[in-house]
């Protein structure tokens, strides 16, 4: 009860110097900010990363031959030479809750010709129904459109049709090993023109309608090589890939169901060290704020040291004058927190859902095999929100210990003569 008197008068000196107060707890509310900010931009850059990098084409899971990769072969077919039921075998993976969409897919290299102008290329047969379902490389084409069944029509990407000089409507020779030792050839007319931002898949991939592709490389309708699965959040792909190989095993395909995680060693590891970083962010950002809460409470602590003499001469224990300046500092970190809540909520929101572009800045950058246009998204963590609460306010009491020791140690009779 005693105490209770040296806690009203730490909160209530807060207004005795009103600017010196804003611009304190205006520090410690942007450090909070700082804090909030980059760590959500941090998993922004990461979820832009993975999501692009999973469904620009790939997918989150691919579910294969156990042996096709990572040679991907093209003899390595689901099933084996018999094939498989790909209708029936897309509704069991359809079935999972998790699964957002699902589409077969075969692939085979070769060349793509046109005149004097030869180009390398990886041949990806695609259901032009089920494939915009579940990646984004084809969903908005430069030019023209999907290839249509039976019309021997392909879609190659800007680099290749640069290379080829060749557009829309433009025949070309397509050339391509058969499964069954032979040398695929046929004339295929450009369908569309598509353009990813990746110079290796604009350059080198070449799409074409699934049956038109097992036409090519002599594979059975019940031949192909993959299945990519998408599914509701990248961060479920590991979990679902589980689910997903248990629910097939009964078929005896002898599947391989491959998460991105897995086919991806290098994301997940990036993302790993990007996560070991937060803790160095927290150390960094308040620890410098420490510095400038410190200066203001010993600058407040001196002009105010016949006041904690005369307290001192009239009785007041040196634990109630720490009491006092804690209380003062407590009360600072509060108001800091507020503050901090009140610009970093709205803007956090704001960024989140409607991220400001900064391409016009960077340009596009591409990370680990994904594209990824800078931007200010960030992502929620309210565990991070929390903690940097907490921090705070343990940065306004730690930065207050010393002036609150050096208070409480003023002599009073030599304070108070003027010595």
């Amino acid at each position: 009860m005693s105490e209770s008197p040296w806690w009203r008068i730490g909160w209530r000196n807060l207004g005795r110097h009103r600017k010196r107060t804003v611009i304190t707890a205006l520090g410690l509310a942007v450090g909070y900010f700082a804090v909030v900010f980059l760590v959500g931009w941090v998993e922004g850059i990461t979820a832009e990363m993975v999501e692009n990098a999973t469904g620009l084409v790939s997918g989150q899971i691919e579910i294969h031959a156990s042996e096709y990769r990572p040679e991907r072969s093209l003899y390595e077919t689901i099933g084996g030479r018999e094939g498989t039921d790909v209708a029936q075998m897309l509704r069991e993976i359809a079935a999972d809750s998790a699964v957002v969409a699902a589409a077969p897919r075969v692939y085979a290299g070769g060349l793509v010709s046109s005149g004097e102008s030869t180009s390398a290329g990886m041949f990806m047969g695609i259901d032009p129904q089920l494939e915009p379902t579940l990646s984004r490389f084809l969903d908005e084409l430069s030019a023209g459109r999907l290839p249509e069944p039976g019309r021997n029509e392909l879609v190659i990407g800007t680099e290749m049709a640069r290379q080829l000089v060749a557009g829309v409507g433009d025949e070309v020779v397509v050339v391509a090993p058969g499964a069954d030792g032979s040398m695929g050839n046929d004339l295929f007319r450009i369908a569309g023109i598509f353009r990813t931002g990746m110079a290796e898949l604009d350059a080198t991939f070449a799409v074409l309608h699934l049956g038109d592709l097992q036409t090519l490389v002599v594979l059975e309708p019940g031949r192909i090589h993959e299945v990519a699965v998408s599914t509701a959040d990248p961060w479920i792909a590991a979990d679902t890939a589980a689910r997903l190989a248990a629910n097939l095993a009964p078929a005896d395909l002898g599947l391989e169901v491959a998460p991105w995680t897995e086919l991806r060693p290098e994301m997940v590891e990036y993302v790993a060290l990007a996560q070991s970083f937060y803790f160095v962010i927290f150390v960094v950002v308040f620890a410098i704020a420490i510095f400038g809460v410190a200066n203001t409470m010993l600058m407040a602590t001196f002009e105010r040291r016949r006041e904690f003499a005369v307290m001192l001469a009239l009785g007041t224990t040196p634990r109630s004058v720490v009491l006092t300046v804690i209380s003062e500092a407590f009360a600072m970190g509060l108001l800091s927190l507020l503050i901090g809540s009140a610009i970093t909520f709205p803007l956090m929101i704001w960024w989140h859902n409607a991220p400001p572009d900064l391409s016009w800045l960077y340009g596009e950058v591409t990370m680990f095999g994904a594209l990824l246009t800078p931007s200010l998204r960030v992502e929620y963590n309210l565990a991070v929100w929390l903690q940097s609460g907490v921090a705070l306010v343990l940065t306004a009491l730690l930065a207050a210990l010393y002036p609150a020791v050096r208070a409480a140690r003023v002599p009073p009779a030599d304070t108070l003569s003027g010595l």
